[in-house]
C-alpha cells in the first residue's frame, strides 16, 4: 500500500504544478481582463469532455480493432469474466486489433462503458498466465478511473499551450510586455506541461501494475509478460502516426521506438523499473 499511496500523492502534486503553471500564465496574459482565457478554458473543457465520453470509440478506431465473440477468444473471455467477478465489476466489451505488434489497452468512461483490447501479436506471444497478468493490469486502469485522469491532464496541458501562444502573439497584460519573457514562456510552458502530463501517465502505469497484480494474485506473471512485450514492441513497433500517438498512453507498453531524449517524453515508465517493482511485490506476497 505504501507505493500506491506515494503514487497517489505524486499524481496530486503533479496536477498541482500544472495548475500553478496555468495560473502563472493567467496572471501574465489576462491581467484584469480574463475573458479570453475563460474562452480558452471553456474550449479545453469541451474537448476534454468529448474525448473522455468517446474514449473507447476513438481508441478502438485508431487500432482498427473489432469485437470478438467468446468462441473466438475463449481464454480472454474466461480471464476477464473471472477478474471482473472478483473485483465485483461489470464485464467489459472485448476487442482484438489485427496487428502483430504486441500490446493491449483498456478504455471507456466508466466500468459500465469499458472496453479491453488485445492485439493479435500479444495473444500469440503470451501464455495464459501472462495474459491474465496483462488483463488484470488493463482492468485496473478502468477501475482506477485513469481515463478521466489522463483526459484532465491532457486538457490542462492543452490550455497551457494555448495560453502560452496567446502571450507570445499578444504580449500579455499591461503589467508585463517583455518580449524575451513572452518567448521563453511560449517555449518553456508547453514543454513543462507536456512533461508533467507524461509523468502523470507514468505514475498511473505503476499503479495499474501493482493493483492488477493484487487482483490476479500473481505479480510475476505480469513481470514475465512485460519482458516479452518489451522485446516484442522493439521488434515490431507501431507506426508513429498521429492517431496512434493520441492513444499510445493507453497501451500497456510503449508501442513506438524509444531511446535517448525520447525517454523524457515517454508515456510509460522504464520496463526494468516496472519489472523490478513487481518482483519485489512478489517477494512480499
Amino acid at each position: 500500500m505504501g507505493h500506491r499511496h506515494l503514487n497517489g500523492v505524486k499524481t496530486a502534486a503533479l496536477f498541482g504544478v500544472m495548475w500553478a503553471l496555468l495560473l502563472g500564465l493567467w496572471y501574465l496574459v489576462a491581467g484584469d481582463s480574463p475573458g479570453l482565457l475563460l474562452l480558452f478554458s471553456a474550449f479545453g473543457l469541451a474537448m476534454t469532455f468529448y474525448t473522455f465520453w468517446n474514449s473507447d470509440k476513438l481508441a478502438i478506431r485508431s487500432m482498427h480493432a473489432r469485437p470478438v465473440s467468446e468462441l473466438e477468444a475463449l481464454a480472454m473471455y474466461r480471464i476477464v469474466r473471472e477478474l471482473s467477478t472478483a473485483a465485483r465489476q461489470p464485464m467489459p466489451r472485448l476487442y482484438v486489433s489485427p496487428t502483430m505488434s504486441p500490446n493491449a489497452f483498456a478504455t471507456g468512461r466508466s466500468p459500465r462503458h469499458a472496453a479491453v483490447c488485445c492485439t493479435e501479436g500479444l495473444l500469440a506471444m503470451l501464455d495464459e498466465r501472462e495474459l491474465r497478468g496483462v488483463l488484470g493490469h488493463e482492468l485496473m486502469h478502468v477501475y482506477n478511473r485513469d481515463i478521466l485522469t489522463s483526459s484532465v491532464a491532457a486538457a490542462i496541458a492543452g490550455v497551457i499551450s494555448s495560453v502560452a501562444n496567446l502571450l507570445f502573439f499578444f504580449g500579455g497584460s499591461d503589467r508585463d510586455r517583455n518580449p524575451l519573457l513572452a518567448l521563453a514562456t511560449m517555449i518553456v510552458a508547453p514543454v513543462a506541461a507536456t512533461v508533467i502530463q507524461l509523468a502523470i501517465s507514468r505514475t498511473r502505469e505503476y499503479d495499474a501494475d501493482q493493483d492488477g497484480a493484487r487482483l490476479t494474485g500473481d505479480p510475476l506473471a505480469l513481470a514475465s509478460a512485460l519482458r516479452k512485450l518489451e522485446a516484442g514492441t522493439a521488434r515490431a513497433p507501431l507506426p508513429a502516426t498521429q492517431d496512434l500517438a493520441d492513444v499510445s498512453h493507453l497501451m500497456i507498453a510503449n508501442p513506438f521506438r524509444a531511446g535517448g531524449i525520447a525517454s523524457l517524453f515517454a508515456t510509460h515508465p522504464p520496463m526494468n523499473q516496472r519489472i523490478a517493482r513487481l518482483e519485489a511485490m512478489a517477494g512480499r506476497f
